[in-house]
């Protein structure tokens, strides 16, 4: 085989991933949507079929011989082709190493858990889902071995996420979160709280349907290439540069659950959209990693969605669509209740400050349960006892505590350091911006192209070129935490006076 014939290889190999994995996150996407209740077994069996030949593809012997072939010759290649040639080396040797049978099997699993998890959740039936859970245990630890067998297991499960980080690494930073954080939650705790009351009156969700559209349209979302739903766990699904979903949950009594939950994916979505285009049916499109992507969601979601300039710039229009609920409510207290700091249950819909320690309750316990030192039995009363210590709240069911996330369900082990890390780029990026771009003049006037515009320069447009820590350096320097404690600290101070 030459280096033309094995780039045209390279070309149909990467189109033919493209089309399978196109094919399984739609059949996810309609299953958690719109699919009827009792009808997961027909996707299982899809699901499983369409992972064995996607597994089969990639692990075939002349995939290998091609990319060798290329690898040898990374002279003649492109950037992009060689850096394609990196990350489907690198996927091949993982994948040679996991049997096809197990991974057909592993595929079909996820598949059922979704659909034990979303009942188990909805009864408060913990024991419906742990057998589930424990296969996916089972799984990941073997999985870790396939992926890197001279890691910690848990150590290769983040790496599938973020590429280089460790537990070591994750946690020094978590200590530096916990120890600059926790007083001032405590120092919060002595203050008086905003008035939310008026989040909690009664919002139409078809007003807040409008409402969505109106929030897609600022963040500069073109429904053309962008559509949204809804769903019991948000979320957003990228097929190439052109066609993104997001999801949302409406709750009557609480606007502001998908008003930043629509924010937040669309800020997923606006990554996707702006990679290069070029990249498109190809490894290098979609996100960094999964805590890059978590800093663009989360920098339109906290960084700038729940600033004052930005709830000002948007307060008018939201009174339009809301005249009753809103008509006597002032932009700088709606600013000040989206952005009230008091620990909560929730993860999804925990404040700005206190996020963090939701995440760190679970990657305590995922540690554990990968590195065989909590057994699933015992999750509810480790994590009601990890929230009781880290947050000080109390869990009344499973359902509110240990079933809330579907990560585990879809086998997402390593996954959530990615929200705090992310949210840590975040504040990092928004110091750099701030030097390049005026960005709360922009803000404002409810005109985020600016901003948008530096993250596609300096963030988006790669795709998956380069590495998270090279893409992190290149646009923030050497990542500091302490930037981002800093920043919640100084809001936090002047928002309760400390």
């Amino acid at each position: 085989m030459d280096v033309q014939q094995a780039l045209n290889e390279l070309d149909g190999l990467q189109k033919k991933l493209y089309a399978y994995t196109t094919a399984q996150a739609s059949l996810y996407l309609d299953g958690v949507t719109v699919a009827p209740r009792d009808t997961a077994a027909g996707r299982g069996v899809a699901l499983g079929i369409l992972a064995g030949e996607q597994h089969k593809t990639l692990s075939d012997p002349k995939v290998g011989e091609m990319l060798e072939v290329l690898s040898a010759n990374t002279d003649q290649l492109t950037p992009e082709q060689r850096r394609q040639v990196e990350l489907l080396s690198r996927e091949y040797r993982q994948l040679t190493r996991i049997p096809a049978q197990e991974y057909m099997e592993y595929a079909m699993l996820v598949n059922e858990a979704s659909d034990v998890w979303h009942r188990a959740k909805e009864t408060n039936d913990f024991p419906l889902f742990a057998p589930v859970l424990e296969k996916l245990v089972a799984y990941n630890r073997r999985f870790a071995g396939y992926y890197d067998p001279d890691k910690a297991p848990y150590d290769a499960l983040l790496n599938e996420y973020e590429r280089g980080i460790t537990m070591a690494e994750l946690d020094k930073f978590f200590a530096t979160v916990r120890d600059k954080l926790v007083p001032i939650i405590h120092a919060i705790g002595e203050k008086e709280q905003p008035d939310v009351s008026f989040l909690h009156r009664r919002y139409p969700v078809e007003d807040q349907r409008k409402f969505s559209d109106y929030l897609m349209e600022v963040m500069g979302l073109d429904r053309a290439h962008c559509a949204i739903g809804e769903t019991e766990h948000p979320f957003t699904l990228g097929f190439n540069s052109q066609d993104l979903r997001i999801t949302t949950h409406y709750l009557e009594d609480d606007v502001a659950s998908s008003m930043y939950s629509v924010i937040h994916e669309g800020g997923h979505a606006r990554y996707e959209l702006d990679v290069n285009p070029e990249y498109d049916y190809t490894c290098l499109t979609g996100g960094a990693s999964m805590g890059i992507h978590e800093s663009q969601s989360r920098f339109y979601e906290n960084l700038i969605g729940r600033s004052l300039p930005f709830v000002q710039a948007i307060f008018p229009k939201m009174q339009e669509f809301f005249p009753q609920q809103l008509g006597d409510v002032t932009a700088e207290q709606m600013y000040r209740a989206v952005n009230k700091a008091q620990p909560s249950l929730i993860r999804t819909e925990a404040d700005e400050l206190t996020y963090c320690l939701h995440v760190m309750v679970r990657y305590e316990m995922e540690k554990r349960l990968i590195g065989g030192t909590l057994e699933v039995k015992d999750v509810p009363a480790e994590w009601n006892r990890l929230y009781k210590e880290y947050l000080g709240v109390d869990v009344p069911d499973d359902t509110h505590g240990c079933l809330q996330d579907s990560h585990w369900s879809g086998g997402s082990f390593g996954y959530f350091p990615s929200y705090a890390l992310g949210s840590a780029y975040g504040a990092q990026m928004l110091r750099n911006m701030e030097k390049d771009v005026d960005v709360w003049g922009s803000v404002a006037r409810g005109d985020l192209e600016p901003v948008t515009h530096w993250l596609t320069e300096k963030i988006h447009r790669y795709g998956r070129m380069l590495d998270p820590k090279e893409l992190v350096e290149q646009a923030c320097g050497d990542f500091d935490p302490t930037v981002y404690t800093d920043y919640l600290t100084e809001k936090y101070s002047k928002l309760y006076n400390l």
